[in-house]
């Protein structure tokens, strides 16, 4: 009699024993998975937040265009196109020498670059045409801590310059438009349309 208690006290203590190793198990497995969960939610909320930043920055900080104008020659053509701009409203800096505009005119389409307006290149050198047909200027109108090329202050203006007959391998006619897309650093794109009025006749520069 005391033999067959013995033996089923021993086999009870065995399956508490397994039940306690079956028990530990889910614990660390649950554990782990939490563990796996917390790092993946950590990830896609840092992701998310980049993605945000990037994004608020695309929308952001941009640059706005003031007013733009064409030199007239005395051929009645246009061979430079001038933007004022200043920062956007919200922006963070913006340094226009990492900056790219998208030329899209009648004759070329081309992305240029900061540069020097005298800098001859690969298209231009040795043709006796102006250099820059891939550069533009930046120059500034207003800049009290003399941040230029960067757009540091809501009260700064600078001019950006294009040479409209190096770009296009001939200067402007009346009625003609360029389309401009100028991209800053973050991402984020201004759009500027530049027509040429339909009339250059006794002008020496126009609006555009």
């Amino acid at each position: 009699m005391k033999d067959a208690i013995q033996e089923r006290l021993n086999n009870r203590g065995q399956v508490g024993i397994g039940t306690l190793i079956v028990f530990i198990a889910m614990v660390l497995v649950a554990a782990i998975a939490a563990g796996v969960l917390i790092n993946t939610a950590g990830f896609l909320q840092s992701k998310s937040e980049q993605t945000g930043q990037d994004s608020t920055a695309q929308v952001s900080n941009r640059v706005e265009v003031v007013s733009g104008f064409g030199n007239v020659t005395n051929n009645e053509q246009v061979d430079y196109i001038n933007l004022t701009v200043m920062r956007g409203s919200g922006s963070d800096d913006i340094n226009l020498s990492t900056a790219t505009i998208e030329w899209i005119g009648p004759n070329k389409a081309k992305t240029l670059v900061a540069g020097n307006m005298s800098q001859a290149d690969a298209t231009s050198a040795g043709t006796g045409t102006p250099g820059s047909s891939n550069y533009f200027n930046v120059s500034d109108i207003k800049d009290e801590d003399a941040s230029a090329p960067v757009l540091n202050s809501q009260d700064d203006r600078f001019t950006i310059s294009m040479n409209a007959t190096a770009i296009s391998a001939q200067s402007l006619q009346e009625g003609q438009t360029v389309e401009l897309k100028l991209t800053t650093q973050y991402g984020a794109v201004t759009l500027y349309r530049a027509n040429i009025p339909q009339s250059l006749s006794q002008e020496s520069a126009v609006t555009v």
